[in-house]
């Protein structure tokens, strides 16, 4: 049978694209005060807005453990698969791989791989499509896991946010960095580096953070055909925006997709995320 691909719920695929693929998903966990449950499973995106709103309630995250892993990778060779390639949000924001690298080791490390997407959102999600696809093809585990390590490489992740405090509480950018987020009116830019999210510069309002967005993700994007991705938290009207303008300036986009992110990204960037996935076609 082919390799079966697994990822996390912070990959956050176009609904029912999953389960079409028959990509198992392993949930992260979410805690929104005493309510705890699985992202995606038991906590939308809604319940995080209301959470987020109540600035009373301390909302947090955790991976998934090893053993649920284990579990899911077990399944997947019970049920015949050749092989398992397993990639998920990156080691430098969450303990997520580490776990499925755990997981590996104890259940078959000649035939479960792990990869780290160095990014999450769509940049794992098309890392994932990408694995998914060879998988179909009917390559083996190497090949797969190198469809997914090709795309993760080509990927790039701009985004802005209305404050990162959040970030900064919750360790995924530093406190130096957080204080070039500090001033009134002042919008920051973040892209992802090596897995890590690092400032980019910042802006005066909402609606130049937008524009830089879209100039950021046509330069990235080039001439080729590109995997588009614009990704938010409560703003889905400048998301829908971002997107046209996007279709407008970019030659060739393949995909474009427009979502809003989940519990657990949600809760680490708060409301008012607005963010740009582009992967450009091999070079």
């Amino acid at each position: 049978m082919p390799i079966a691909v697994v990822t996390d719920s912070t990959s956050y695929l176009p609904d029912g694209l999953s389960r079409e693929r028959d990509i198992r998903v392993v949930p992260l966990e979410v805690r929104l005060g005493e309510r705890i449950g699985r992202e995606g499973v038991d906590i939308d995106s809604a319940a995080l807005h209301a959470a987020l709103t109540d600035r009373t309630l301390d909302v947090q995250t955790s991976r998934p453990t090893p053993a649920d892993f284990a579990a899911c990778f077990r399944e997947a060779l019970d049920g015949g698969a050749d092989g398992v390639v397993s990639i998920h949000l990156s080691r430098e924001l969450s303990g997520t791989w580490e776990a499925a690298r755990m997981a590996a080791s104890e259940v078959a490390p000649d035939r479960v791989r792990v990869v780290d997407s160095r990014a999450a959102g769509m940049g794992l999600g098309f890392a994932v499509l990408a694995a998914s696809d060879a998988a179909r093809s009917g390559l083996d585990g190497a090949a797969v896991e190198s469809a997914a390590a090709d795309v993760a490489q080509r990927c790039r992740m701009f985004f802005s946010v209305d404050t990162l405090d959040r970030l900064r509480r919750g360790g995924r950018i530093g406190a130096a960095a957080a204080l070039l987020g500090t001033a009134l009116a002042v919008k920051p830019l973040l892209h992802v580096v090596g897995g890590r999210i690092v400032p980019l510069e910042k802006v005066r309002t909402t609606a130049r953070a937008a524009q830089r967005l879209v100039e950021l993700a046509v330069r990235a994007a080039g001439e080729g055909p590109v995997d588009l991705a614009v990704h938010h938290l409560g703003a889905a009207a400048r998301a829908d925006e971002v997107a046209a303008r996007l279709r407008e300036r970019v030659p060739r986009v393949a995909r474009l997709l427009v979502s809003e992110v989940g519990a657990v990204i949600g809760a680490h960037v708060g409301m008012g995320l607005l963010g740009v996935v582009v992967v450009p076609a091999e070079s």
